[in-house]
C-alpha cells in the first residue's frame, strides 16, 4: 500500500494518515472491524465501526486494483 493509497482513504474517510496506517496494520494481522472499533481505539483515533469498515472495503479495493 503506497502513501498516495493511504492519504486518499484517510480523506475519504476524514480522519488523520495516523490511524489508517495503523487500522490496516491491524486488520493484516487479522484483526476484526468490531474488534478494531471497540478494543483498539487508542490505535485508531477513537475510529467508529463504520469507519473502519469502510477502511477495510477501501483497502480491499486497492489490493485488487495492484493485483
Amino acid at each position: 500500500m503506497t502513501q498516495k493509497q493511504i492519504q486518499l482513504i484517510a480523506q475519504t474517510i476524514g480522519v488523520p494518515e495516523k490511524s489508517i496506517q495503523n487500522t490496516i496494520a491491524l486488520l493484516e494481522e487479522g484483526a476484526t472491524v468490531p474488534f478494531i472499533s471497540r478494543y483498539r481505539k487508542e490505535m485508531t483515533g477513537s475510529m467508529d465501526e463504520v469507519q473502519v469498515a469502510d477502511t477495510k472495503d477501501l483497502y480491499n479495493k486497492f489490493l485488487e486494483a495492484d493485483k
